[in-house]
């Protein structure tokens, strides 16, 4: 199914938001897991064609997120976030920052229904930027590779 997203809108006059949801073929406890390990996000969590070379997970309420995205040509995005609520296997809310100083808190959503996780992801910025403005297409690519990775045989 399509990714649904809303552009970069203001949530208030000074805090741009973004939203986007995508249904996968897969259990909750599957897509949930593939968030808790570094061994799963590494393989996934990047825009096409982009890798993630280094990432690292402290999976607890307090704990550290970080990883560095790598464009074909070696240009580094780090991201590092701490993360405020783990609720097994429903929801992920972190906050941290992106390579342009930007401050984001995330929300994720996991729910199931017939087999199948509609997983939704909420952000809200500290200002707009080129990488809130990129950000519909780079989460579109990006859970394109979550599916790929939670794709039953």
């Amino acid at each position: 199914m399509p990714a649904k997203h809303e552009p970069t809108a203001p949530a208030t006059a000074k805090r741009p938001e973004f939203r986007i949801q995508r249904v996968f073929d897969a259990p909750r406890r599957l897509v949930f897991e593939a968030w808790s390990k570094p061994e799963h996000l590494s393989r996934w969590f990047a825009p096409d064609p982009l890798t993630t070379p280094r990432c690292e997970i402290d999976f607890r309420p307090g704990g550290a997120f970080r990883l560095t995205m790598l464009t074909p040509d070696g240009l580094e995005f780090p991201f590092e976030a701490v993360f405020g609520e783990i609720v097994p296997p429903e929801r992920l809310v972190f906050t941290g920052k992106i390579h342009d100083g930007n401050d984001v808190h995330t929300t994720v959503t996991f729910t199931e229904e017939g087999g199948k996780t509609t997983l939704s992801v909420h952000q809200v910025f500290a200002f707009e930027s080129d990488a809130t403005r990129g950000a519909p297409v780079g989460w579109a690519k990006t859970l394109d590779q979550l599916g790929q990775h939670v794709a039953r045989p």
